[in-house]
């Protein structure tokens, strides 16, 4: 699976972004999918996931209210929908990937080390 992330950019603070994560070489239907930012000198952390079958998310709680991540399987394509973006939502933000099993399929990890693709990476910066 590769997996290319896009949509961020330079907006003021309150503003909206919506990032995008596209793949190609498989469909998503099998893989949870999750968003993680690396703010510049921070650990990357983990800010949203979604499961591969309902579509169960998770937030990490300095996003919950604002933003939303959700999957279009029939374009292949992951988004995070970012609202009342904050000068601390400033980073580079990664999606990646991990097979799910029919076992686990109600579940994302909501740690790094479980991800089997990942994107390149995309900037958002928060500033006036």
């Amino acid at each position: 699976v590769q997996l290319q992330a896009s949509g961020g950019g330079l907006v003021q603070p309150g503003s909206s972004l919506r990032l995008s994560c596209a793949a190609s070489g498989s469909t998503l239907d099998d893989y949870a999918i999750g968003w993680f930012r690396q703010a510049p000198g921070k650990e990357r952390e983990g800010v949203s996931c979604i499961t591969r079958a309902e579509g169960i998310t998770q937030y990490v709680d300095s996003v919950k209210g604002r933003f939303t991540i959700s999957r279009d399987n029939a374009k292949n394509t992951v988004y995070l929908q970012m609202s009342s973006l904050k000068p601390e939502d400033t980073a580079v933000y990664y999606c990646a990937a991990v097979k799910r099993s029919f076992h686990n399929r109600d579940s994302c990890p909501k740690n790094a080390t479980p991800y089997d693709y990942w994107g390149q990476g995309t900037l958002v910066t928060v500033s006036s």
